[in-house]
């Protein structure tokens, strides 16, 4: 099983990847992790590096997760034949996920730290049917129209716990 999954902030793409990697045991790469500057959530890492961590981690093995909202990073996961999971459950969902997401230590060094960036992050989540790059609506739909291999656009969530049957048939 290789699965990439984009999507909007909020959309449910960190929560589905931990669920389906610890359902199939499978190693999942957060997108984030490779994206910024270590413990610098927005300072963005040099490109080709990030690209670099997205084919070593792919190409080491035949089963993995990826997720994020960067579609540069996803086709470049993409060039390794998973199948393509777009979150789009609206932006409202995104927005009330963004609110309640706990605290995310990989990316911030408390939770405080976390809640102060929680206007930007709404902010920032609010403007993606009208920001333009690789973390805009219009470059998500163009990398899923793009792309060949097997996928589906999800605009609404399985329950972690509980993931669809026709949804993990498809997976495998």
């Amino acid at each position: 099983m290789r699965l990439a999954i984009l999507g909007n902030a909020g959309s449910g793409k960190s929560t589905l990847a931990a669920a389906l990697a610890a359902a199939e045991d499978l190693p999942c790469l957060d997108l984030d992790t490779v994206a910024w500057e270590p413990d610098q959530p927005a300072v963005p890492r040099d490109e080709s590096l990030a690209l670099a961590d997205v084919h070593t981690f792919c190409g080491g093995s035949d089963r993995w997760v990826v997720e994020g909202c960067y579609a540069t990073l996803i086709t470049a996961a993409l060039a390794h034949t998973p199948r393509l999971l777009f979150l789009n459950p609206g932006l409202e969902v995104c927005l009330a996920n963004c609110r309640a997401r706990p605290w995310e230590p990989h990316k911030y060094a408390s939770q405080q730290a976390q809640d102060a960036n929680l206007p930007s992050l709404l902010s920032w989540v609010a403007e993606y049917h009208t920001r333009s790059g690789p973390m805009s609506l219009a470059a998500h739909q163009a990398c899923f129209a793009s792309y060949a291999g097997p996928k589906r656009e999800l605009r609404s969530l399985p329950s972690a716990p509980d993931l669809d049957a026709d949804l993990l048939s498809w997976l495998r």
